[in-house]
C-alpha cells in the first residue's frame, strides 16, 4: 500500500509540474509578446528625450510602432488640440507619455502601435510538448499498473477457488509484485497450514478409530461375563448363596471396568479437540486495539453498538497477537449474540504486576448453572436456543490465554457480562 501511495504521490506531483511549466511558458510567450513593442516604444522615447525632432523619427525599422504624435505643452490648454491629440483614427493601440527633456516638461507623446499576434505556432508545439510527455507519463503509470497490480491478481484469483475445492498440495508461485509478494506468501503459509492440519484432522481420527476398536474390544470381555453370571442368576444355576453374591459381586466389578473405559472414551474425546499453535512474543496494547477496531468497529456502527475504549498505556504485552485477536473475535461475536445490543466496553487495568483488559457487553447476565459451565466445550447455555454456535468460543478462549501463559475469566454484572483477559507479567 505504501508503495501504491508513493506512484499516487508522484503521479499528482508530476501532473502538477507539467501544469506549472504549461502555465510559465505560456506566461514567458506573453511576456515576450508584450516585451516586442515596448521596447520599440522606449526606444523611440529615449530619441525624443534627448531632443530628436517628431518629424524626423525614423520608424522604418519599427515592427509595431506605426506613429509618433507629439502635443506641446502650450497647446495643453487648447480643447481643440487636445481632442485631437486624443482622438483615435485608426484600429491601433495608443500609448501616451509626458516629454521631458533636460528636466524640462515639452509635452505629451502619443504613440500608435500595432499589438504583436501571438505564437500561436509557439505555443501548440510546446502545448503538444507537454501533452506527449504526459501521455508517456500516463501509459507507464498504465503499464506498471497492469504488470504489477493487474495480472498479478489475475493469477492470485484462481487461488482461493483451489483453496476451497480442497486443492491444498503443491507451491505457491512466487510474485515478484510488491503488492501481492506478502498476500501470495500469506496464501501460501495458509495452504501449508491448511494441509497440515487436514493431515493431523486424519491422524487423529485415525487414532480415535483405532482407540474406539481398542476399547470396543475390552469392553466386550466385561461384557460377556455380565451377560454370562447374569443368565446364570437368572437360570438359578447357583446352589448356595455365597455363588449367588459372588456372581451379583463380579457383575458389579465388570460394571465398574465398562464404566472406566467410557470415562476413558468421554476424556479422550474431550482432550485434543483443537491443536492450537501459539507463537510466544511481545507485541503492545494499542496494536492489539488497531486489529480489533479494524474488524468490529464499523461492524458496532452497523448494528447501533455503542463501543467504548477506555484510555490505555501503549505497554507491552506477551503473547501471540493473532490468538489475542482470535480470543476478541470470540468474545465480540458471543456480545453480538447473546447481548442486548447497547453497548460494548473495553477497559485495562493491572493487577499484581499482571496487565488485565476487561471487555464488558449489556444484557442479561447467565444462570447459576450456565456461569459455572461457561469455558466448557460443547456446553450452550440456556439462552441459546435459536443462535447458531457450537459452545466452543470460550473454550478456545481459555485454551489460548492459558498456552499464552495467561488466564481468563467471567464477571457476572447487574446489567451485562464481563470477561477479564489475564496476561502473563513475567
Amino acid at each position: 500500500m505504501k508503495k501504491y501511495n508513493t506512484i499516487l504521490i508522484v503521479s499528482v506531483f508530476a501532473y502538477l509540474m507539467f501544469a506549472l511549466t504549461a502555465w510559465m511558458g505560456i506566461g514567458k510567450l506573453e511576456m515576450s509578446r508584450d516585451n516586442q513593442y515596448k521596447i520599440e516604444i522606449n526606444r523611440a522615447y529615449h530619441s525624443l528625450s534627448t531632443g530628436t525632432d517628431v518629424d524626423k523619427l525614423d520608424l522604418r525599422s519599427c515592427q509595431y510602432l506605426k506613429k509618433v504624435s507629439f502635443l506641446p505643452a502650450a497647446s495643453l490648454e487648447d480643447e481643440s488640440s487636445t481632442d485631437a491629440f486624443y482622438k483615435a483614427d485608426n484600429q491601433l493601440s495608443m500609448d501616451t507619455r509626458s516629454l521631458f527633456v533636460d528636466g524640462h516638461f515639452k509635452g505629451l507623446l502619443r504613440f500608435d502601435y500595432e499589438e504583436p499576434l501571438f505564437e500561436t505556432r509557439s505555443l501548440l508545439i510546446f502545448v503538444q510538448i507537454c501533452l506527449a510527455v504526459m501521455g508517456i507519463f500516463l501509459v507507464g503509470i498504465l503499464l506498471y499498473l497492469k504488470y504489477q497490480i493487474i495480472l498479478p491478481f489475475s493469477r492470485l484469483s484462481r487461488m482461493p477457488k483451489e483453496l476451497a475445492e480442497g486443492h491444498l498440495t503443491g507451491v505457491v508461485k512466487e510474485e515478484k509484485s510488491r503488492f501481492f509478494g506478502q498476500f501470495v506468501w500469506g496464501i501460501g503459509q495458509l495452504k501449508d497450514a491448511l494441509y497440515i492440519s487436514r493431515k493431523r484432522q486424519f491422524e487423529l481420527e485415525m487414532e480415535k478409530k483405532k482407540m474406539l476398536l481398542s476399547l470396543s474390544h475390552d469392553i466386550k470381555t466385561p461384557l460377556n461375563n455380565i451377560k454370562l453370571y447374569a443368565k446364570a442368576l437368572e437360570q438359578n444355576l447357583y446352589e448356595n448363596e455365597s455363588k449367588r453374591l459372588h456372581a451379583a459381586h463380579q457383575i458389579g466389578e465388570k460394571a465398574g471396568q465398562i464404566e472406566n473405559y467410557v470415562e476413558e472414551i468421554i476424556r479422550n474425546s474431550r482432550e485434543d479437540i483443537l491443536d492450537i499453535e501459539v507463537k510466544y512474543s511481545e507485541f503492545y496494547v494499542e496494536d492489539l486495539i488497531n486489529r480489533v477496531l479494524d474488524t468490529y468497529k464499523e461492524k458496532c456502527r452497523l448494528r447501533l453498538i455503542e463501543l467504548n475504549i477506555n484510555s490505555y498505556e501503549n505497554i507491552l504485552l506477551k503473547g501471540d497477537l493473532e490468538r489475542a485477536v482470535e480470543v476478541f473475535e470470540n468474545l465480540f461475536e458471543n456480545a453480538f449474540k447473546y447481548g442486548d445490543g447497547r453497548a460494548i466496553e473495553i477497559s485495562f487495568y493491572e493487577e499484581d504486576y499482571c496487565p488485565l483488559i476487561r471487555v464488558f457487553n449489556t444484557g442479561e447476565p447467565v444462570t447459576d448453572n450456565d456461569f459455572n459451565h461457561l469455558f466448557e466445550s460443547f456446553y450452550r447455555g440456556s439462552n441459546s436456543g435459536g443462535i447458531q454456535g457450537n459452545g466452543l468460543g470460550l473454550y478456545i478462549c481459555r485454551e489460548i490465554m492459558r498456552k499464552m501463559h495467561g488466564e481468563i475469566f467471567a464477571q457476572r454484572e447487574e446489567n451485562g457480562m464481563a470477561f477479564v483477559l489475564v496476561f502473563s507479567g513475567e
